[in-house]
């Protein structure tokens, strides 16, 4: 493997443990947070591009719903004006996914993020009328959960992200011969855990459900109407009645309203370059709610080759996205997503920190590596 230099830059709000203490770093981007930027942002894509999932799109009554598009499709980063906006039909609803790559000795874990204008479970008129009774109850003093751990299947709401982590198996820098072996989905507040057929069969991997590969591209389904992401299988259960989209990457984005099949050509976002800064200023036209993220633990490879462990504090960002139609503030970016039942891991670990969650999830042996080689959203950064 090519000798890799390391060095960290921290955000707006970034903060790492050192030996006189907590420093807090609140520098602004500078000449070499773009260099460092520059340094990663290629390779991320190109790891990003070649594990990208294939998407089978369940379509729904409101077809234009159930198209994946771009957070500011309409021309803007507000939240509040997505679900009307998703309607009009002068706003091309063009195919975009995010995503994001962190990288271990031993890994790839790569975050994709499935944008949807409208979440309309329970119908349009039914689960947004559901979800107004619910904020009226609000208003009188019921107690309401913002995280989502309340059940939210009959709760329509503005906006809509869900998504899947993809882990590959490096085989040093050659991304042929990498292997996907662990796929994740989010589902309703609920992490679905999946093993690929290139996976290695050992005792720990039996009872997981397994996930189908184009090459080396997971292929998942994503529900109509909630957006639900699961392994694809081709059943009865994911055969819409209205029908299927299929969004590949193709490196540009189509518009589905366009194309003269069902094959829909999607391009990738990065979040880092996106949403994530957005995040740092907290409440605002994007995000409706925010959240002190509690400091986590994480391994780093240092530049002379030695591990060591940092405490970095993701600080105050936005976790939900502004809505305003049904529930308010429903829909959260990856670095709010969590899975129900596990109400004692801290927010964020993830995103933050998808090796340690990953190990944990499939009782990965002692050469799964979580020392990290590069972790952008932890201030951590290749640089070749």
């Amino acid at each position: 493997m090519r000798h890799l230099h390391l060095f960290f830059i921290f955000g707006l709000s970034m903060q790492l443990t050192c030996a006189g203490g907590i420093v807090a770093q609140k520098k602004e981007k500078t000449p070499s947070h773009q260099a460092a930027r520059q340094a990663f942002a290629e390779r991320d894509r190109e790891i990003a591009a070649r594990f990208a999932p294939v998407f089978y799109q369940g379509l729904g009554e409101k077809r234009r719903s159930d198209y994946i598009t771009n957070f500011d499709f309409d021309g803007d980063w507000r939240g509040d004006n997505n679900w009307a906006n998703s309607q009009n039909t002068r706003f091309h609803l063009k195919a975009y996914i995010y995503y994001a790559v962190s990288e271990t000795q031993t890994h790839f874990f790569i975050h994709y993020a499935v944008f949807h204008p409208q979440d309309y479970k329970g119908g349009e008129k039914n689960g947004a009328m559901l979800s107004e009774i619910m904020r009226r109850s609000v208003r009188r003093g019921a107690k309401y959960d913002p995280t989502g751990l309340l059940d939210e299947a009959v709760f329509a709401h503005e906006n809509d992200m869900e998504g899947c982590l993809v882990v590959v198996l490096k085989a040093g820098d050659d991304l042929e011969r990498a292997r996907t072996i662990y796929v994740e989905t989010l589902s309703h507040n609920r992490f679905l855990k999946y093993i690929t057929e290139t996976a290695t069969q050992e005792d720990s991997h039996r009872g997981f459900d397994p996930v189908s590969l184009e090459g080396a591209r997971p292929q998942l389904y994503v529900e109509p109407k909630g957006h639900g992401i699961l392994a694809y299988t081709g059943g009865e259960k994911q055969t819409p009645r209205r029908g299927l989209l299929t969004y590949t990457f193709k490196g540009h984005a189509d518009d589905p309203e366009s194309v003269r099949s069902d094959e829909v050509g999607y391009e990738l976002i990065s979040l880092y370059e996106t949403l994530w800064p957005l995040a740092h200023k907290g409440v605002n036209a994007t995000f409706g709610a925010d959240e002190k993220y509690t400091p986590l633990n994480v391994g780093f490879l240092q530049t002379q080759g030695q591990p060591v462990k940092r405490e970095v504090n993701p600080g105050t960002l936005g976790a939900a996205f502004l809505g305003k139609v049904g529930a308010p503030n429903m829909a959260r970016p990856p670095w709010a997503w969590f899975d129900r039942t596990e109400s004692d891991q801290p927010l964020g670990g993830w995103f933050f920190d998808p090796a340690t969650v990953v190990k944990r999830h499939f009782n990965a042996g002692e050469e799964f590596s979580i020392v990290y080689l590069h972790a952008p959203f932890l201030g951590l950064f290749r640089k070749n």
